[in-house]
């Protein structure tokens, strides 16, 4: 299938976020060679026109990077696309391989490839391109016979304070705790599946008998469940630990000679803050609110903390930003919010009653949904305008932004013959 070897030559160029230049000129090439006039903006989005355009298909060509990610090398296992020790990159990897594709064979359409959206939606925030279809397709979701119709808004959230360090004394024993290699996920779609946290399961364990803390540092990404975490730590000498399967405990030897006088308020401040679903929307089946607590390290004298809070409706966001600032500077943390972006409030119009038909030929049960993650169709509604109407449709995608993600083979193929008849 052509869109799946195009995905796997996309796989082979570098494109995590915030380093996408590589496969940005490859996407430019590429459509440029069919006949596509092609401009880019200054954040790197790539918008490529044909004939007369009626339809924009929508995709962002960065990719999370987890595990050996940029190098990611692809195999196929029981139907499934999968990369070996790293993210896949099919969220939205194969958004981006359909729309290659489509070029190749559709005359009268819009192509729209925006940039960094993994890292707060700053292709789409920053877009500065003229849109001039009123129909536009994002394929940016992770489940077939599901037309999406509404998603989580989101902010970047950051919190630090500077702790006093104190010597330790000379007989006292250093030990690194680690916990490597959970599963991972997405911290929108997945948060509600009772995926460990490795920071804060560190923290539980630190809590049963608080230690002297010299460093502390985990995470991955801000918007994935972090999968390791490691900790440099004091005890008194010979002093014994409690067994725990997650945590691997080493004893070292090492040149620190401080470490953070309140440690306790450390471990207590992980322990205590509420990570994962917040508030559940029974009618859609997904969360409503949700924070990961995305990245903890310890920079000189500092703690600083990445956060990454969802909700389903801008109110909502609107409280739980409240509440992790009640929360944080309650501890005397400084708390910086970023990236900011609204939610897509669930709206049926008649392009995704249109896109609905076309699904429901291949999938009779097919049925609209919302997404308790970041989609960039609200920011481009918000940017062109009350006339424009939007949805968004994609193929089986388990566990992105993990090494554990994989793509259903099959799926891709169904995915790509709706969309090709919607581009008609």
């Amino acid at each position: 299938m052509k869109v799946i070897e195009i995905f796997k030559k996309i796989c082979s160029i570098t494109h995590c976020s915030g380093k996408t230049d590589e496969l940005k000129d490859y996407i430019k090439d590429f459509c440029e060679n069919e006949g596509f006039f092609v401009e880019v903006d200054t954040v790197g989005n790539i918008l490529c026109t044909k004939g007369n355009q009626v339809l924009c298909l929508q995709a962002h060509y960065d990719m999370v990077c987890i595990g050996k990610a940029p190098k990611v090398e692809v195999y196929e296992e029981n139907g499934f696309l999968k990369a070996k020790n790293s993210s896949l990159g099919a969220d939205n990897g194969i958004g981006v391989a359909l729309m290659l594709y489509l070029s190749q064979i559709k005359n009268n359409i819009e192509l729209l490839f925006t940039n960094d959206e993994e890292i707060g939606m700053i292709g789409a925030n920053g877009l500065n391109l003229k849109i001039k279809s009123k129909k536009i397709l994002n394929l940016d979701t992770e489940e077939e016979g599901k037309v999406y119709i509404g998603c989580a808004g989101g902010i970047d959230v950051d919190a630090e304070k500077e702790y006093k360090r104190v010597p330790f004394k000379k007989d006292d024993e250093v030990y690194t705790l680690s916990i490597k290699d959970l599963q991972g996920g997405h911290s929108g779609v997945d948060i509600d599946k009772n995926i460990p946290n490795a920071i804060k399961e560190l923290g539980y364990y630190l809590a049963e008998f608080y230690p002297k803390i010299i460093s502390i540092n985990g995470g991955e990404m801000r918007n994935s469940i972090p999968k390791n975490v490691e900790a440099l730590i004091v005890v008194d000498k010979n002093f014994k630990f409690l067994p725990n399967k997650m945590v691997n405990i080493k004893k070292i030897q090492t040149n620190e000679k401080l470490y953070f006088e309140n440690s306790k308020e450390i471990i207590d401040m992980i322990c205590g803050f509420s990570n994962g679903v917040r508030r559940f929307d029974k009618k859609l089946g997904i969360p409503s609110i949700s924070v990961n607590l995305s990245k903890i390290q310890t920079l000189n004298d500092k703690i600083i903390l990445q956060l990454f809070p969802r909700a389903n409706e801008n109110e909502f966001l609107k409280k739980i930003k409240t509440e992790i600032k009640a929360y944080f500077e309650n501890l005397v943390y400084k708390v910086y919010f970023s990236h900011e972006y609204n939610a897509w409030k669930p709206e049926v119009n008649k392009f995704s009653e249109e896109v609905l038909e076309f699904c429901k030929n291949e999938f009779k049960n097919a049925s609209f949904s919302a997404i308790h993650a970041g989609l960039e169709c609200g920011i481009l509604l918000d940017k062109l305008g009350d006339d424009v109407f939007i949805a968004s449709i994609g193929p089986n995608i388990f566990y992105p932004h993990s090494i554990q993600e994989k793509c259903d083979i099959e799926s891709v193929e169904r995915f790509s013959s709706i969309v090709e008849k919607i581009a008609r």
